[in-house]
């Protein structure tokens, strides 16, 4: 069986990065995806989904250095849904993208502000690596 998710898609707000005990980071973030298509009057539709993508340990720490809102970002991971009761007892569900794999495609709207003495035509990318081990599913992380 196979659960992987590839996307190309713009960060929709600045990350949300907490430590848990232990001092292992996690990192959530909005990603928006755009599909275009013409309607049967020939216009021209535009259809955005926003997606919860989580980001463990070392890509976290990434994350929070680097990612910006209105960047461009590509990720591969998996989804997962989890639930949980809410204070009315009511079940609720979300859906959630966990990362195993992150890169940055553009630096949003001030890119490289944060690079300086950067050479003309020196790469952008930091230096760490841009893939982390994902959690193991044992590890009962609260989210």
């Amino acid at each position: 069986m196979v659960n992987k998710v590839i996307l190309i898609g713009n960060v929709g707000a600045d990350p949300e990065v907490r430590y848990l005990d232990g001092g292992v980071a996690v990192a959530n973030l909005r990603l928006a995806t755009t599909e275009s298509y013409k309607n049967k009057n020939g216009e021209k539709v535009d259809q955005t989904e926003w997606h919860n993508i989580v980001l463990w340990r070392g890509l976290a720490e990434i994350v929070e250095k680097y990612v910006k809102k209105g960047m461009r970002l590509y990720i591969e991971g998996r989804i997962r849904t989890r639930s949980w009761d809410d204070q009315n007892g009511v079940k609720r569900y979300t859906t959630e993208i966990y990362a195993d794999n992150m890169q940055m495609l553009s630096f949003g709207r001030q890119e490289g502000a944060d690079m300086p003495n950067r050479a003309p035509g020196a790469s952008t990318a930091p230096s760490a690596p841009m893939n982390a081990a994902a959690p193991d599913d044992s590890d009962d992380l609260p989210f």
